[in-house]
């Protein structure tokens, strides 16, 4: 075993491999702006099946819809949108 080696790179070589800038520049910031673009552009409610906020409450409602029965929820929520 050799003294002193424990498999790990120094900082400073990190900092200064191109590898690191690419992922700290590149990646990142491109994770960051897929992000915004999926949730502004509406795809998030879609592929999530999610309401879009102004779907949550009808017009012509002026409160929260209450669901009485816990099993019967899905169909009190499909008469409540015909």
């Amino acid at each position: 075993m050799a003294a002193g080696s424990t498999g790990e790179r120094p900082f400073f070589e990190i900092v200064t491999d191109i590898q690191f800038w690419v992922i700290q520049v590149v990646t990142l910031p491109a994770i960051f702006i897929s992000g915004f673009l999926f949730v502004s552009t509406g795809l998030a409610y879609d592929v999530f099946g999610t309401p879009r906020p102004d779907a949550y409450f009808i017009g012509s409602e002026t409160k929260a819809p209450v669901v009485s029965q816990r099993y019967e929820s899905k169909s009190q929520l499909d008469l409540r949108l015909k």
